[in-house]
């Protein structure tokens, strides 16, 4: 299996300083601050990027569940938001997901997403997080 890389550089204090996180893939750089963090201003966050990943791993994980009982997905979309309470504690990660599959019924459609929910990769790896909460949504 691959091993992924990524790294951070961080220059001056908390509240002044700014830094850039880069993907080794050399597909995403981005600025991030104090603000962008912990504010609304401009620039990314490491919960961002997590949101990213978790994302993109559920929906992948949930395409693979739905081939492996026959059923090839059209289009499976997934949005992940990341809560970043005092602490700072990632306190709560809402999935929302909605999925073309011809032939599913929804409550198939159901076990499977849930069952993404809980064997993705990511979501393993994010099993501190207090709450994880699905809404899946299977579209005719």
């Amino acid at each position: 299996m691959a091993v992924r890389h990524a790294e951070a550089t961080w220059k001056g204090t908390l509240r002044e300083g700014s830094g850039k996180m880069k993907l080794g893939s050399g597909y995403f750089e981005g600025p991030y601050t104090f603000a962008s963090r912990f504010e609304e201003e401009k620039g990314t966050n490491p919960e961002e990027l997590i949101g990213a990943a978790h994302a993109g791993c559920y929906s992948m994980f949930l395409s693979a569940l739905l081939s492996g009982k026959g059923f090839t997905p059209t289009r499976i979309h997934a949005a992940a938001t990341v809560h970043l309470t005092a602490g700072p504690t990632i306190s709560k990660i809402e999935l929302a997901c909605e999925a073309e599959v011809p032939g599913l019924d929804d409550a198939t459609f159901q076990e499977l997403a849930a069952q993404a929910k809980a064997g993705c990769p990511v979501s393993k790896a994010l099993a501190s997080v207090p709450e994880i909460v699905l809404d899946a949504r299977l579209l005719s």
